[in-house]
């Protein structure tokens, strides 16, 4: 008996929740749409005005800096280092002192050159003295021999005398000039002991970037000793993809930033590479960067910001609008007089953060930013609170609104 009492309180229960269920269940989709008929819930969204405004296509690459000109400082002779005059990070000037290799050998080599040449020099006056003699001795004998006096022999002995007392006055000047040679040959060598950093072109004050060589050290010819970079304009190297590779060309200005300072500096394109990488498909450009301040240096890495397209009037919508209905990307475009939903499939262009451009078809009014995953198309709706509508369409016209794409990659939807 009290086993079926306890049977019917639990029937009992269990009746009342369930009708309890029923009746909530009842409310809920028995609630009276705005046009006064039952149908479901509407759905609380936020809305965001569709925007006309200007879309920067502006893309981010990243690269290096390097030096406009760089060059290392050598010697031409083997010595030994005696002197270095410019460390790293001093500044040169166009021709100046870098550096002193021991000049003692070379030295005695120009005092040796010297008294070969002198020696050859008075070679010289003793041959030009037996030539006038030798000269003398013709001239009489030839007037003997026209009188009958001199024989043909003596003539003839007179005549070869001469000639080789010419010859030798020729020999003598030729060892003379040969020996001014080397006497030249050996001042430069000893001048060769004295390093200074030359160049050509660009600026006149360039630093020192390396040092490869201190005093004491014994360099070969062509051995290292400091390289010498110019600094007042750098050129800043990135690489882009193909699908960029159209839109770049010389003279397009170039937005850099690195991470040692906040401000950003300007450059343009300078060169662009005529071919593109079969390994990376990728292609080189060339920035030129003016840096007077030298604040930039070689080797600093810098991200570079190029507009390569620019569209003018497009249509603008917030990035968040954007749903997934059959497989098609698309806006809920909302209706806020009849507080409904309808889904649009669009095309999109150029993004960038929470801004994204619709190329196709022409939206206007108010697309869904937020509770869009609760909607099917023709949804009732109701916006929540949030920004004001009213406000927001009579400050639409006077705020201009920008999107950019960042990076090398597609755009949005491709």
């Amino acid at each position: 008996m009290k086993r079926a009492v306890a049977a019917i309180t639990v029937l009992a229960v269990l009746a009342a929740a369930g009708g309890i269920g029923w009746k909530v269940y009842q409310k809920m989709h028995a609630a009276k749409g705005p046009d006064g008929r039952k149908g479901a819930v509407a759905v609380a969204v936020e809305v965001a005005r569709v925007r006309k405004g200007t879309v920067h296509d502006i893309a981010q690459f990243t690269g290096s800096l390097y030096a406009r000109s760089e060059f290392v400082v050598a010697p031409k002779v083997a010595g030994r280092l005696v002197r270095l005059l410019a460390d790293i990070g001093d500044r040169v000037e166009n021709g100046q002192l870098i550096a002193e290799l021991d000049s003692e050998e070379y030295a005695q080599q120009v005092q040796q050159a010297q008294a070969e040449l002198e020696v050859a020099k008075a070679s010289v006056e003793e041959v030009r003295s037996q030539l006038e003699a030798a000269q003398r001795e013709f001239d009489r004998v030839e007037a003997l021999r026209a009188k009958k006096i001199a024989s043909e022999s003596e003539l003839d002995e007179a005549r070869s005398q001469y000639r080789m007392a010419l010859a030798r006055q020729k020999l003598t000047q030729s060892q003379v000039a040969q020996k001014e040679a080397a006497y030249r040959a050996a001042e430069i060598r000893l001048s060769y002991t004295k390093i200074h950093a030359r160049w050509t072109g660009g600026s006149d004050v360039r630093v020192v970037g390396e040092r490869f060589a201190d005093p004491g050290s014994m360099l070969a010819a062509n051995d290292k000793i400091v390289s010498v970079i110019d600094v007042d304009e750098l050129t800043g190297v990135i690489y882009v993809t193909e699908r960029d590779y159209a839109k770049i060309s010389v003279g397009q200005a170039v937005e850099i930033s690195c991470d040692a300072y906040e401000k950003p500096f300007t450059g343009r394109i300078v060169r662009v590479a005529p071919l593109v990488r079969q390994t990376s498909r990728e292609a080189r450009v060339e920035v030129e960067i003016p840096n007077k301040e030298w604040l930039l240096r070689p080797g600093m890495f810098i991200r570079a910001r190029i507009e390569l397209a620019r569209h003018d009037n497009s249509t603008v919508i917030p990035y968040a609008a954007l749903a997934n209905r059959d497989e098609k990307q698309g806006v809920f475009l909302a209706d806020l007089e009849k507080k409904t939903a309808k889904f649009v499939p669009v095309t999109l262009g150029t993004k960038e953060g929470d801004i994204v451009q619709v190329l196709s078809p022409a939206l206007e009014g108010y697309v869904v930013t937020l509770g869009q995953h609760l909607l099917e198309d023709g949804t009732t709706i109701r916006v929540a609170s949030g920004p004001d509508v009213a406000a927001e369409d009579r400050t639409a016209a006077s705020q201009p609104v920008t999107a950019e794409r960042t990076g090398a990659g597609a755009e949005v939807g491709s």
